[in-house]
């Protein structure tokens, strides 16, 4: 009985790690999207909400994640953040793309099509025209 516990908490270990390293491969990705997409600067629990909004299941960022990224971001001059204050609780840092954003957001978001493709093609099989 031990051993197959064991076995359980490894996929499940596996598992988290697979889920976190896709999560930080691609939260840079989606916030600057987010952020390029938006009528306004936004602040980080909006950001979160958008987020939410996008999934069925249970999140697949947490909000907690996503500060350092937006941090992130702004040290690399991809975007820019102003603080405000809150009437119903502590201030609020709004974040808003810039143009090197838009511009890096752009060649990113061909990397990621490259690479979805490339990823698609393989899972379904198809790797040198050859079939599985």
């Amino acid at each position: 009985m031990w051993g197959k516990n064991t076995k359980l908490d490894e996929t499940e270990s596996a598992d988290k790690k697979f889920q976190k390293e896709l999560v930080s491969g691609v939260a840079a990705l989606v916030l600057l999207t987010i952020l390029e997409r938006a009528a306004e600067p936004m602040y980080g629990y909006q950001i979160a909400k958008v987020i939410d909004g996008q999934t069925e299941d249970s999140p697949v960022f947490k909000q907690g994640a996503l500060y350092p990224v937006l941090r992130s971001l702004e040290a690399s001059g991809l975007l820019r953040s102003r603080v405000e204050p809150s009437t119903s609780g502590p201030p609020r840092r709004y974040y808003q793309i810039t143009e090197l954003g838009r511009s890096t957001l752009a060649r990113w978001k061909d990397m990621w099509n490259q690479m979805r493709t490339f990823v698609d093609t393989v899972m379904e099989g198809e790797v040198n025209g050859q079939e599985r």
